[in-house]
């Protein structure tokens, strides 16, 4: 009997769209079986399909189309099955066969068999995009040139990805590093460079309340004592402190060189996750407030898919202060709410006490929050530095704690701490001791 098969090849197709997988073969023999069969790996039993029962209401569809000779002559019939899919997924992704019998036209007991194959390619857009700062919170270093890099994450893609970077609108050339060996670690790369500290800042906004105090330095300074017994303003308003931006000769005015490097890994779902970095040499006087854009171009999508960040360095925090009006024994937090302007990467938080030590003995705080518990009233009056930082630049803000008697708590009654000790005790003790010497009398 005579017996041929053939698939009609398909295009890659999109997750979502519909999908016909064609067989088409030739025969003059008797139809005994056709069945479409998704093929899976080594060792598992392929899935048949068609019925309906299966992981999709596929439809098949017959189509005979018969013509006769004349004279007696032998029949020759074209037939087509085609397997309809009508949301691909993922996982429909692999090889398809087709196989079809026929038995033989001298005689029933012998078949003849034929099969063919396809590869379905299920695409998938990236669903997510973003750009982050590798290293960060980081502080500012004036003084010392330090690497930064810049991250991009691309998730839900099949295949992989073209990820590449942008600045100001202009595709970056770049110097492309090899992928780091299996099981390296982290996918953000460590900075070469060492930061250190800027202890160099100078408070210029309290330069002149030390000028006016006698000439004496403004860490000598001390918080006036005592309660404030009147209303007034809870905190005082003291001009914020941005940084000279004053840089040595290491930075260089010329364009930077970057490095670019790109990684992917298989996801559970059968997508990839793209990591993109890009490394160069920050120099904050050009660096700040450039536009860098991460974009994605995948077969998937009509248009590339983009995430932006601006380097901006820290300006202007607005800090809040609860309760509005402490008092006495109260605990207070002094809280960073947010800044004039949209600051990335995310800074770095240090509070300090001007020309003294925090109330639990430290030097200094990190975070956003400061929490002083149990105010006592020797910290009317007393001044907080807050200094924001991150590669791009630093500024200091300061504010002045307004400390309110407490009707609770009888003046000169409270320790270090704003607890009560002294009178209160003593007059304890005193009750206590009289009535042991009345019952012994």
């Amino acid at each position: 009997a005579y017996l041929t098969v053939s698939i009609e090849p398909l295009p890659p197709v999109v997750v979502g769209d519909a999908v016909t997988l064609k067989c088409n073969f030739k025969t003059d023999g008797k139809m005994r079986e056709i069945v479409w069969y998704r093929v899976r790996g080594a060792g598992d039993s392929s899935q048949p399909l068609g019925t309906g029962t299966q992981s999709h209401p596929a439809a098949l569809l017959l189509r005979n189309r018969r013509s006769r000779l004349d004279g007696g002559e032998k029949s020759r019939r074209l037939v087509g099955i085609s397997i309809r899919l009508p949301e691909v997924r993922i996982s429909d992704n692999g090889p398809y066969e087709c196989h079809v019998g026929i038995y033989d036209r001298a005689t029933r007991e012998k078949v003849v068999l034929a099969s063919g194959n396809v590869f379905l390619n299920v695409m998938a857009p990236p669903t997510s995009i973003s750009v982050l700062a590798a290293d960060t919170p980081a502080p500012f270093s004036r003084y010392q040139a330090q690497n930064f890099t810049l991250v991009c994450v691309v998730s839900g893609g099949k295949p992989a990805p073209l990820v590449y970077f942008k600045r100001d609108g202009e595709p970056i050339e770049a110097t492309p590093l090899p992928e780091p060996p299996a099981g390296a670690g982290s996918w953000a790369p460590r900075n070469l460079l060492h930061r250190d500290l800027d202890d160099t800042k100078v408070p210029k906004s309290l330069a002149a309340e030390g000028e006016a105090g006698g000439g004496r330095p403004l860490a000598t300074v001390e918080p006036p004592r005592g309660l404030a017994a009147e209303r007034g303003p809870v905190t005082e308003t003291i001009p914020e402190t941005v940084v000279s931006r004053e840089f040595p000769r290491w930075v260089h005015v010329t364009e930077p060189i970057y490095y670019f490097r790109h990684t992917h890994a298989p996801i559970s779902d059968g997508t990839v996750e793209a990591r993109a970095t890009l490394t160069w040499t920050l120099n904050p006087q050009i660096d700040n407030e450039a536009l860098f854009s991460c974009e994605v171009k995948h077969p998937a999508l009509s248009m590339p898919m983009q995430s932006e960040v601006t380097l901006v360095a820290p300006k202007g925090p607005k800090i809040t202060m609860t309760p509005t009006r402490a008092r006495v024994g109260d605990t207070v937090r002094i809280l960073v709410q947010g800044f004039q302007n949209e600051v990335f990467p995310e800074p770095l938080f240090t509070w300090t006490r001007v020309g003294s030590r925090l109330l639990d003995g430290s030097a200094e705080h990190d975070g956003k929050e400061l929490v002083l518990e149990r105010v006592p009233a020797e910290l009317n009056g007393s001044m907080y530095r807050c200094t924001a930082q991150n590669p791009l630049g630093s500024t200091d803000t300061h504010t002045r704690l307004i400390v309110f008697e407490n009707p609770n708590i009888p003046r000169g009654t409270e320790d270090s701490n704003g607890s009560l000790t002294g009178h209160r005790g003593f007059r304890l003790v005193l009750a206590l001791t009289l009535t042991v010497i009345l019952e012994l009398t």
